[in-house]
């Protein structure tokens, strides 16, 4: 039997009680669960448990949850498809190439070069295969932030197909978190670590934002990588402030050229300070230092 997803909606502050419950319930079955806004005006959000198997018993364990919060919600059911997405090739993309950075499918490990960081993405579930502005804007900057810095600890926060902390591992051959809050993006992520021959330096999670434990053992970083979206990067400085190292590295994308100030003030508003911002087809990339 598939995996399936149980879901509800509540406002934020419903949300965040009910996944500290959740995660505490179900913190020994290791059943991924997350928190996703799907409305910021009118203060919808949407809470997700995913399990395998018979979901019968871990339904009533939810509403259980639920009614000793005092926050009975109606428990929705989706079943997710059985897809190998791993499988899942990218032979409709060229390959992309983004300073000493080669990402490719398996079709085009023939255009390999001497001297490539070559990274082999063949999932096209998760976000990040290296042909978005966004993610081939990171792999530039990180490079260049990497060799001048020498982190020894890094976090890809919103890692996606996991192709910047596999980046990370091959560039710099330290220790990389990776966490999504997606659990089919940590799986492909898991599996793209695996492909590549950095499992034993990539760990993936599933946590929304910093609410894991593994960021209390794994904290602080001295570099923070995330490719995600400017308004969850606003809303998100205060836990980078507290999980990034003294003098530590953050490189920010996911954000519009006219969102670019607006994301500089959340940071400086945190210690951080900013060093430069690289433009590519109308996103940037950010690099601020705590």
């Amino acid at each position: 039997m598939g995996q399936t997803r149980l879901h509800f909606t509540a406002n934020k502050l419903e949300a965040d009680r009910i996944f500290a419950a959740l995660d505490a319930a179900f913190e020994e079955d290791g059943l991924p669960i997350a928190v996703l806004e799907l409305d910021e005006e009118k203060d919808i959000h949407e809470v997700s448990l995913y399990a395998d198997g018979d979901v019968d018993p871990v339904e009533v364990r939810v509403r259980d949850v639920l009614a000793g919060l005092g926050l009975p919600k109606p428990v929705e059911r989706e079943v997710l498809p059985d897809v190998d997405w791993v499988s899942r090739s990218l032979e409709g993309l060229k390959p992309v190439r983004a300073g000493r950075f080669f990402v490719h499918g398996s079709h085009d490990r023939a255009k390999r070069r001497s001297g490539d960081l070559a990274i082999e993405i063949e999932a096209g579930l998760a976000f990040g295969t290296g042909h978005h502005g966004t993610t081939a804007g990171c792999l530039e900057v990180l490079e260049q932030v990497v060799l001048r810095e020498r982190p020894r600890n890094a976090l890809d926060l919103g890692t996606g197909s996991a192709v910047l902390a596999i980046a990370l591992a091959k560039l710099a051959h330290i220790p990389v978190l990776a966490t999504d809050i997606d659990p089919v993006a940590v799986r492909v992520a898991t599996a793209n670590a695996r492909l590549n021959h950095v499992k034993a330096l990539v760990e993936t999670v599933t946590a929304p934002g910093f609410h894991h434990p593994i960021f209390a053992r794994r904290a602080p970083f001295d570099l923070i990588v995330a490719n995600i979206l400017a308004r969850p990067l606003m809303r998100l400085a205060p836990e980078m402030a507290k999980h990034i190292s003294l003098g530590g590295s953050l490189v920010l994308s996911g954000i519009l050229d006219r969102q670019r100030d607006a994301v500089i003030s959340a940071y400086v508003g945190q210690a951080f300070r900013h060093v430069r911002t690289w433009h590519r087809e109308g996103w940037v990339t950010i690099h601020l230092k705590r």
